[in-house]
């Protein structure tokens, strides 16, 4: 019993690591070409998903991009 009570969750944190290695995490500033100022509120969408986010009040933004996002 306690041996497959340990193959389980050993086997639980093994996939969870493999689905959370299957995305890039990107980072950068969102800035306006007239001035070079950050643009508060900008939205970075991943094409062809749902993933999104909005940069904060000095233009910055993280997100997770899944496998096969390239847009």
């Amino acid at each position: 019993m306690i041996r497959k009570l340990i193959f389980s969750l050993l086997s639980f944190i093994i996939c969870t690591g493999l689905a959370v290695a299957q995305t890039t995490k990107v980072t950068g500033t969102v800035t306006s070409a007239d001035d070079g100022l950050p643009v508060i509120g900008a939205s970075i969408v991943v094409k062809g998903t749902t993933v999104g986010t909005v940069t904060d009040a000095n233009g910055k933004f993280a997100l997770d991009v899944p496998e096969g996002g390239k847009i």
